[in-house]
């Protein structure tokens, strides 16, 4: 990683994410980062649906988040990667794969996976997984010892992946929007094997984010995902879904659930976005009637 913030970067990303002192790298600090980056950073499909997909450089990733927007995996793991090292945090690039449902593990370099070494946070675990760019992702660091962490409805299991000899797999609770993950051992120095995965996401009709308009987000007792015009919230009580109807309730749902006022955008563009948004709704809905 060739990348480093300076300091007037460091101030303005934490501040990004409602952090506004610099600490220690310790355990407890990165932990904060991490939750504050899962709740106010959305993982998301935007401006690959607007046609405006961001690079993944690692550069571009870090103005992305400066500039008030997010992105996806490569975005959100690429700068946080680059803050941690920053802020004094030695940080490992992971190849991974997400398991859809219905599919078999993989590790197909579709998922950018991130490892921090802490060997003085515990005596029993010297590394932590910290990933910001999944779309259920844990909201705080989780060791690389094997066993279930978190708390219902919240709860993920990490235990030996199958199919990378030496690596790790975080299975999500039930209702979690893929199977799970399976991360690689070996460590990265380039971002290069990723590019190609980004180009196909970002630009092919066969991509699964090809014309989805897809948010989500969380915080420490419920999440988020915004799938066109249905709302989905999870939480303790279960999983309750809301159809946004209007174009002033879909820009309030974005801006005040995640943190997203789609600030590289044009009012007309905006409306442009939803016209086609509720479009697709309306397809989608005549196509359940069926």
């Amino acid at each position: 990683m060739n990348v480093t913030l300076t300091p007037s970067e460091i101030q303005a990303y934490l501040k990004r994410i409602g952090i506004h002192d610099i600490k220690d790298p310790t355990l407890e600090f990165l932990s904060e980062i991490q939750q504050a980056h899962v709740q106010h950073l959305s993982w998301q499909t935007v401006d690959i649906f607007a046609g405006r997909p961001a690079g993944i450089d690692l550069q571009e990733s870090v103005q992305l988040i400066l500039q008030g927007r997010s992105g996806y995996c490569f975005h959100l793991n690429g700068a946080f990667s680059v803050l941690l090292g920053s802020l004094g945090y030695t940080v490992h690039w992971h190849r991974a794969g997400v398991q859809p449902y219905g599919e078999q593990p993989r590790v197909n370099s579709f998922h950018l996976g991130l490892s921090v070494s802490l060997p003085d946070a515990d005596p029993n675990v010297e590394r932590w997984i910290v990933d910001v760019g999944l779309g259920g992702m844990p909201f705080e660091p989780l060791p690389l010892r094997y066993g279930t962490y978190g708390s219902a409805p919240f709860t993920y299991t990490l235990m030996p992946s199958s199919v990378a000899p030496g690596g790790w797999r975080l299975e999500y609770e039930p209702n979690g929007p893929s199977e799970g993950v399976d991360y690689a051992p070996e460590e990265l120095i380039s971002l290069g094997e990723f590019i190609p995965k980004h180009e196909f996401y970002s630009q092919s009709a066969d991509s699964p984010w090809h014309n989805a308009f897809l948010l989500r987000q969380r915080h420490a007792l419920q999440s988020n995902e915004l799938r066109g015009c249905m709302l989905r919230t999870h939480d303790r009580e279960g999983i309750r879904k809301k159809e946004i109807q209007t174009y002033t309730e879909w820009k309030d749902v974005l801006a005040e659930k995640f943190h997203e006022p789609l600030v590289n955008y044009t009012e007309l563009e905006r409306q442009e976005m939803w016209a086609r948004v509720q479009a697709a709704h309306e397809e989608w809905k005549r196509t359940q009637q069926l």
